[in-house]
């Protein structure tokens, strides 16, 4: 069964989680072909905004895909890290995945 984290706010919801070990240094995939193929555009630039804690070591576009190294983060935390893309048609999406910290 996965982790989850449940966000609250005005609209409460789960969200499945990564887990990893603090001392991990693991790549991560956001995969925006589809979302790309639909509204017919290209990946202009991105960024990672991870939460304090959380270190994204470095990130690259490869053909549709955004793929993010990360390390750190401390046991008993789950994090928020977010892949803001910036389209060639100027288009901007954030996909964010949550990312708990276990001793494994």
């Amino acid at each position: 069964m996965a982790d989850t984290y449940v966000e609250t706010g005005t609209a409460p919801s789960i969200k499945y989680t990564i887990t990893k070990d603090p001392d991990s240094v693991l790549d991560y995939t956001w995969d925006w072909e589809d979302w790309l193929d639909d509204i017919t555009d290209t990946l202009s630039s991105h960024s990672m905004v991870a939460e304090t804690g959380l270190t994204v070591d470095s990130s690259s576009v490869v053909a549709k895909t955004v793929v993010a190294w990360v390390s750190g983060g401390t046991a008993g935390t789950t994090y928020r890290l977010a892949c803001r893309v910036v389209t060639a048609g100027g288009r901007t999406d954030d996909r964010s995945i949550y990312i708990k910290i276990k001793e494994r």
